[in-house]
Order: C-alpha cells, then sequence, then structure tokens
C-alpha cells in the first residue's frame, strides 16, 4: 500500500508512532515501550512494517489493539480538568505562587511557600521514579475544605498519603503526636497526617497508610513509635516500594483510576 506515513506523538508521557493513510486516518500505531503493533486492519501488515521498517530496533508483537482494562476505559472517560495525573509535585503552591509571588527579594525570611514547594518537588521527583516498578504517584491531591494531601502513593505494597515536612539542616523531635522541627514551636502534626490517611481511606473505600516524610532534616529523634503513621526521610523513600503483594496489578491501576479523578474527593 503507497503512500503510509508514520507520525510520532507522544502519550502520556510515552512515544506512540502511528501509522496512517495520506488522509490522516490511522490504520496502525506502535508503542515502543510495549514493543507492539495495533493493527487495525490484518491484511495491511505487511504495508504498515515495511513502513515501520526504519523505527523497528526490536521484535515486536503484531495484532489487534488489546481490549482496554476497565481501569484503562473510566480513565479515557475522564474528562482533563478533572484528571488529578497531570498534577505537579507542589502543584497547589506553585498555582499560589504564581497568583501571589510576594516581594522579590526577602532578605531575613524566605518565603515559606518556597521551602515546602522545593521539598514537595523533592520527594515528588522520587516518587517518580518508582512508575517502572508498577507504583503510581498523584501530587498536591486536593480536599474539601482547603486541605490537600501532599503525595498519594499506590502500588503493589499499598496505599500511602505522604505528608511533606521541610526540614533542611534542622533537627527533628517527634513524641506523637508532637512534632517538633529546629526552635520551631511544636505542632500536633501526627493527627494531621493520621486525618488526611483516614480522608483518602474513606473516599477510595481502601486503606490508605499515613506517611510523615522529612526532607533533609540534620538530625531526627523519635521518643517512641508513632501510632499507624510510618516516618522516612527523603533519602529512605525507595524504602516505602519493597513491600509487596498487598495488591494485584488490576487493582492497582482501578485505584489509581477512582483516585485520579477529582470528583473522587469532592464527595468527602
Amino acid at each position: 500500500m503507497d503512500g503510509l506515513r508514520v507520525i510520532p506523538t507522544w502519550r502520556h508521557g510515552q512515544e506512540r508512532l502511528y501509522v496512517c493513510l495520506p488522509d490522516g486516518a490511522s490504520v496502525a500505531w506502535y508503542d515502543r515501550e510495549a514493543a507492539r503493533v495495533s493493527l487495525l486492519s490484518d491484511d495491511r501488515e505487511g504495508d504498515v512494517l515495511d513502513a515501520l521498517g526504519p523505527f523497528l530496533t526490536r521484535p515486536v508483537t503484531v495484532g489487534p489493539p488489546p481490549v482496554p482494562t476497565p481501569a484503562e476505559l473510566a480513565r479515557l472517560s475522564l474528562h482533563p480538568d478533572d484528571d488529578l495525573a497531570p498534577n505537579r509535585p507542589g502543584e497547589a503552591l506553585l498555582v499560589d505562587l504564581e497568583r501571589a509571588p510576594g516581594p522579590a527579594h526577602r532578605l531575613r525570611r524566605p518565603d515559606p511557600r518556597r521551602r515546602a514547594l522545593a521539598a514537595e518537588q523533592t520527594v515528588g521527583a522520587a516518587l517518580d521514579r518508582l512508575d517502572g516498578a508498577g507504583w503510581h504517584a498523584l501530587h498536591s491531591v486536593p480536599l474539601p475544605g482547603g486541605d490537600r494531601v501532599h503525595h498519594l502513593v499506590i502500588g503493589p505494597g499499598g496505599l500511602f498519603a505522604l505528608h511533606v515536612l521541610p526540614a533542611r539542616r534542622q533537627r527533628v523531635h517527634i513524641a506523637d503526636p508532637v512534632v517538633t522541627l529546629g526552635r520551631h514551636e511544636p505542632l500536633p502534626l501526627m493527627r494531621r497526617v493520621r486525618a488526611d490517611a483516614d480522608r483518602a481511606s474513606y473516599a477510595l473505600t481502601a486503606e490508605v497508610h499515613p506517611v510523615l516524610v522529612l526532607v533533609a532534616p540534620a538530625h531526627v529523634t523519635v521518643a517512641a513509635p508513632p501510632r499507624s503513621v510510618r516516618v522516612l526521610t527523603d533519602e529512605e523513600l525507595p524504602d516505602l516500594s519493597r513491600p509487596g503483594g498487598v495488591l494485584k496489578p488490576a487493582d492497582v491501576e482501578a485505584l489509581h483510576a477512582m483516585a485520579r479523578d477529582r470528583a473522587t474527593w469532592a464527595r468527602l
């Protein structure tokens, strides 16, 4: 078949090559990561593979498009404005800083929002690296009333609601429910961490474990193991993905599809 064109596109951060007729109609597509060519018509297989020849660097599976899972169908039906998956780490802080950036120079007291944003970006980057291991991370998940879950992590080891505390070069002392950061006033932060996880559990109808993440602390002391809250530094975040066997891949995808829908959280 003459005139087939190969058009590269990016979909959810992954490259996909479409094979199209001169009028733009697609006859097949090639997913590099999955090494799969999906054909819309079997009688065009030879022409499609000839067109894709310069782009194929390894053996591929050829066949009809895979049947979408229920989770994929739910994602495809989700309006872009209601999809939380594109949220950047610290999305709410980024928006707030864009609307009200504050003074250009603050010599004595840096804007605390920027410290919080840097901490959430550090944690978000670490979590996004877990994606290839079957984990999904959602950032800055909004809750009714103006609160938010800094990061929600879903994977084979379960669900985790992460609250991030910037602690660069400061000592942290934890005596549940109080957290003391350097010379700052002690705050009952553990109650907030547990409450956010409880709200996430209610929204997703699944157990969500609370986690407090300390970013770049100088030293951490814990008077006694906090009730139900796991305490990690940003360097220990890879430990979060090591336990497995709690959720099957299909359950992970279904929970991720539910969690990325803004309407799930609006019902709280």
